[in-house]
């Protein structure tokens, strides 16, 4: 659907503090993850045919952080896994059938800017505002490779497929934007470093590993920059650019099997424009004369399906199932998302239930946590006059009842 939305449109509505990330679940359609400055990170399923009314309730909350959360991802192999990064240096991965964190990673001495993980999952890579990049084994928490970025200060990272190489965006020593390529094994030096402009805004790295192709976005500005990757030197060849007047504040993407292989559109793009509030479908087509189906283009890619893998994180990694898209996209995938029963359990500390009563962790929470404690004690002192006055009257009848000459 395109046009105007409603103001009154229904939202997912439930966290107590700002939104920090959002992620799709890769094999159920319909659920999505969510982490917030209220350091919780809730799991919402969205019913079928769209949102009809505010959405308050998630599926699953997850507690374990001490601080605001701010990047969700979800496992690409492995079903019901997510990895989530606090404020507070860590992070957590929750094993969702029973909606408990399985593992801390407690390896970065700073705020965590950005995660990815390999085809596989088995390898995680992420950068920290320490200035170092990391590969980490998710499943025993180990740093296998430490890289201290001086001279390129990182802020965003992707693994390219399985081609065992990294690349970083962030900023050179002399505030320029810049990319370095990185190979997995051994981050001791970049590969190679590319000076982009010397614009001031986050690059946000974008590969595709069936055409092997990377796009830079600017955060701020409306261009975006598509390379080609190889194995082999030069490494990263520069095609083309999408320029456009309306600058970004972020994007989304489409993923591979919702794409339009009629059209020969290999990704998609949608960019969200800072002053508009408007979000715009950016396609990248590959143009093309014949109306059959591309195979060059769309090879196998990873589907809906999950591999044979049970959550148990002690299990070696396992290959995606691939799919083909020449038939479009059906949904093959008849997952479920089941919130584990929990029990109620308590933390009581000086009479009061920290669980029950989560304290306020931003300004604007405690505001709004003193308006609704003022509302509450305005309608209780109202409740109280109005039993004190039916007390009175109880008591007046059964005065007069005692007193009456049936009583005598």
């Amino acid at each position: 659907q395109t046009g105007r939305i409603e103001p009154n449109y229904p939202k997912v509505c439930g966290h107590q503090g700002n939104v920090l990330d959002i992620k799709w679940n890769p094999f159920i359609d319909t659920v999505i993850a969510s982490c917030s400055e209220d350091t919780s990170v809730r799991i919402w399923e969205i019913p079928e045919g769209g949102l009809k009314r505010n959405m308050t309730e998630a599926l699953l909350e997850l507690h374990g952080h001490s601080r605001r959360v701010g990047l969700v991802e979800w496992h690409p192999t492995t079903n019901n896994i997510l990895f989530s990064a606090g404020y507070d240096y860590k992070v957590l991965i929750w094993n969702l059938d029973v909606g408990e964190p399985v593992k801390m990673i407690d390896c970065h001495t700073d705020v965590i800017l950005c995660l990815s993980f390999n085809t596989d999952g088995s390898l995680l890579t992420t950068t920290c505002k320490d200035k170092k990049l990391r590969v980490i084994e998710p499943r025993s928490g180990r740093v296998l490779q430490e890289a201290s970025c001086k001279n390129h200060r990182v802020n965003r990272v992707v693994f390219l497929g399985n081609m065992k190489r990294l690349l970083t965006t962030g900023v050179s020593r002399w505030n320029t934007r810049q990319i370095a390529l990185w190979d997995q094994e051994d981050l001791s030096m970049p590969l190679i470093e590319e000076e982009i402009d010397g614009l001031s805004g986050l690059l946000f790295p974008f590969y595709d590993a069936d055409t092997h192709m990377l796009y830079l976005a600017g955060k701020g500005d409306g261009n975006i920059r598509y390379y080609e990757i190889s194995t082999e030197k030069p490494y990263l060849s520069y095609l083309m650019e999408f320029r456009s007047p309306a600058p970004q504040k972020g994007l989304g993407v489409m993923p591979k099997h919702g794409l339009d292989v009629s059209a020969c559109e290999v990704f998609r793009f949608y960019k969200l424009v800072t002053l508009k509030g408007l979000i715009e479908p950016i396609s990248m087509i590959v143009p093309r004369r014949s109306d059959s189906y591309q195979e060059d283009i769309y090879p196998m890619t990873p589907g809906t399906e999950v591999p044979g893998l049970h959550p148990d994180f002690s299990l070696a990694s396992s290959d995606p199932v691939l799919m083909s898209l020449k038939e479009g996209y059906k949904k093959s995938s008849k997952l479920v998302f089941k919130a584990p029963v929990r029990e109620k359990k308590s933390v009581v500390v000086n009479g009061i239930d920290l669980l029950e009563n989560v304290p306020p962790r931003t300004e604007n929470e405690l505001l709004r946590m003193f308006f609704r404690q003022q509302d509450e004690i305005r309608r209780l002192k109202e409740e109280l006059t109005q039993k004190d006055i039916r007390i009175r009257q109880l008591q007046l009848e059964l005065k007069n009842l005692r007193n009456s000459p049936k009583n005598c």
